[in-house]
């Protein structure tokens, strides 16, 4: 058995998880996931003021805590900390162990950086291009003495894949193992989500400070989703379930190193916060590799105006009608583009000021930054005196900031040049898989019998189905699932494409793919464009999509009387 647990879903994430995951129990490997499309764009920033930079700083001050005690207690570290410049970071990494007398091996994972290769993409102003690598880099680093792998983007299952083929010896063609590997490696990527974080059902789990996971994994690819004794949170059927549906989309989930099918997932509970994961199938993986691009996509502002009491829709107008008279008599004329979001947060009757209150949001994009900045705060704060009664804002504007786009390619693998640079400075080249399939959508399984007729009654879907959501660039994903067979029977009918745009009218005319995982009772949802350019273009109130599903679980429809 090979024990892998995860310190870091995100740059930001837990300072003291990396302690406390290699006090709290026994460990052979501890991962970290640092990289997301919207930290590839603020490392891209860093690199841009200092050429230096471009690695994620808080794992090199994680490590200045815990490099000695994890080269103690003999557990290799797996982390995608090195961003845009792994060697950057091996190199303070080497700098920081010499200063504490420590020894210690370090490897790195090289080939993902493409931007020298921009041109390829016909995406003038492209900031960082990083092609998802794979698994195989990281094993042949751990099987060339590393107790230390920084890579720069791979896969984030691969720091769990990786791993698990260098202890088993699995070959490409070991398709059901890696398949296994990369799930377990997706349900621990994102840390506490698996753990009790970010869960439907929160309420049900003390979830003050969940404990991070770990992956007990088995020579056949199965694993054991655990967390380590005494810490807080809880590992069940369905904190794992949020997990697997959480950024995935159709059944064939798939990666540089294997195809993993999510249909074939079973999940057991063995017992307080065990969960085992077996039977899952893999299949040769796609012949090419996905690319995150990040750009400037222009300038950006918001005014968040206040409106109290009466007439709220009265003086959202008038608001509107000042600002675009004022837009347009501007010397840089008006921005590109204005969006305007009425949120009624206003109570009747309330009996505090800030209850009687909504909320009028402005926010403009353009690719001059003189269009968002100084006109855009000037129209504001000079109705000041001349505006609806009760005019003030939220927070006085100020100038422009820039905000980035995130796109996806896809190039054929073998273009790649993934490296492995072992801790005696050898570099080994990966070839791509031999064998590769392309990836095409498998046709809806059947859906489960319906349930009987019976009385119905008005109330949240929430109160019957958990749901988590996120995002993929433009696109958001959106997973459901039922808590017993008789809600999947439910679900599966009663929750269609046609009822989601009803439930979420913000879909409206965008296109939305359904998916049914039978085995895990859930419904998954791809809805292309909701976030437009992607999170760091900020162009949704929740441009990650975070809350989406518990958005989705407030909304009330006709609920089978017998599942409430």
């Amino acid at each position: 058995m090979l024990r892998i647990g995860n310190a870091s879903g995100f740059y930001g994430d837990r300072f003291t998880a990396f302690r406390e995951m290699l006090t709290d129990g026994p460990l052979d490997v501890l991962t970290g996931d640092y990289l997301a499309e919207l930290t590839m764009l603020i490392l891209a920033k860093d690199r841009l003021k200092d050429p230096g930079l471009g690695y994620a700083k808080t794992f090199l001050r994680q490590m200045a805590d815990c490099l000695a005690l994890a080269v103690e207690r003999g557990v290799r570290i797996v982390v995608n900390a090195g961003g845009l410049n792994p060697a950057q970071l091996v190199k303070a990494l080497e700098e920081l162990a010499e200063q504490q007398g420590v020894r210690v091996r370090i490897g790195q994972v090289v080939g993902d950086d493409l931007l020298p290769r921009a041109a390829e993409f016909g995406r003038p102003g492209l900031l960082a291009a990083n092609a998802y690598l794979g698994a195989q880099g990281i094993a042949e680093c751990l099987r060339g003495g590393a107790d230390i792998v920084v890579t720069g983007r791979v896969t984030d299952a691969a720091l769990v894949a990786g791993p698990a083929i260098a202890h088993y010896g699995w070959g490409p063609a070991d398709l059901d193992a890696l398949a296994g590997a990369v799930v377990a490696g997706h349900v621990l990527e994102c840390g506490a989500q698996a753990t009790g974080g970010n869960y439907a059902f929160f309420t049900e789990h003390d979830t003050t400070r969940p404990g991070f996971p770990i992956a007990e994994l088995h020579a056949d690819g199965s694993s054991v989703i655990t967390k380590h004794p005494g810490t807080g949170g809880a590992v069940t059927t369905e904190t794992v379930t949020a997990q697997l549906l959480y950024e995935t989309g159709g059944a064939r989930y798939a990666g540089p190193d294997v195809t993993a099918r999510l249909d074939t997932v079973r999940l057991t509970q063995q017992g307080p916060d065990r969960v085992l994961i077996d039977g899952v199938r893999g299949e040769a993986p796609p012949p090419t590799v996905k690319v995150g691009l990040n750009r400037l996509g222009g300038w950006r502002n918001e005014v968040v105006f206040v409106l109290t009491g009466l007439d709220i829709e009265a003086k959202s107008a008038l608001v509107q009608r000042q600002f675009a008279d004022a837009l347009a008599a501007s010397p840089a004329g008006p921005p590109a583009e204005l969006r305007w979001t009425l949120a009624r947060t206003d109570h009747r009757d309330a009996d505090t000021e800030q209850a009687a209150s909504a909320l009028l949001q402005l926010t403009v994009r353009d690719r001059d930054p003189e269009r968002v900045g100084r006109a855009v705060g000037a129209a504001a704060v000079e109705l000041g005196l001349a505006g609806y009664p009760g005019f003030h804002l939220a927070a006085l504007p100020g100038a422009g900031s820039p905000y980035g786009v995130f796109e996806a390619a896809y190039l054929d693998a073998k273009a790649v040049e993934h490296t492995a640079v072992l801790p005696d400075g050898r570099r080994i080249p990966i070839e791509p898989p031999a064998a590769v399939r392309e990836l095409l959508p498998l046709p809806e399984p059947p859906r489960p019998e319906p349930l009987p007729p019976g009385p119905v009654r008005r109330a949240p879907l929430g109160l019957v189905a958990g749901a988590r959501s996120g995002d993929k660039g433009g696109d958001a994903n959106l997973g459901v699932w039922a808590r017993s067979e008789d809600g999947w029977r439910w679900l599966a009918h009663a929750l269609t494409v046609d009822r989601l745009h009803e439930l979420l009218p913000e879909t409206a005319g965008l296109t939305i793919t359904r998916h049914l995982l039978p085995q895990l009772r859930a419904v998954n949802f791809t809805i292309e464009k909701l976030l437009g350019e992607g999170v760091a273009a900020q162009a949704r109130f929740d441009p990650q999509a975070k809350a989406l599903g518990e958005w989705l679980r407030s909304r009330h429809l006709d609920i089978p009387e017998a599942l409430l």
